[in-house]
């Protein structure tokens, strides 16, 4: 059975998506398909929308690997200072 989803509806969740959050997290939270959802982007703005999505998506992956980057540099960091201490001792 196909339902139509209010107008409110969707300019809530085009909005939030275009606000940065994850359109997974969207169609979870709405009941809605992630097809939908980037359904209504395409057609709402044209590319312009899905290049915002996809501008949020990189920042957010870019975020995660600099965090990562920052373990792994201090994790070395540790292990050089290890190395270095057991060899006077």
């Amino acid at each position: 059975m196909f339902t139509r989803i209010p107008r409110e509806i969707r300019d809530e969740v085009t909005a939030k998506a275009k606000a940065g959050e994850k359109v997974a997290e969207l169609a979870k939270t709405y009941g809605i398909s992630i097809k939908t959802i980037y359904g209504w982007l395409a057609k709402e703005v044209g590319d312009d929308s899905v290049s915002i999505l996809k501008y949020n998506k990189l920042k957010r992956e870019n975020e995660e690997l600099k965090r990562l980057l920052g373990e792994v540099t201090l994790k070395y960091s540790w292990g050089k200072k290890g190395s270095h201490g057991s060899r006077f001792n």
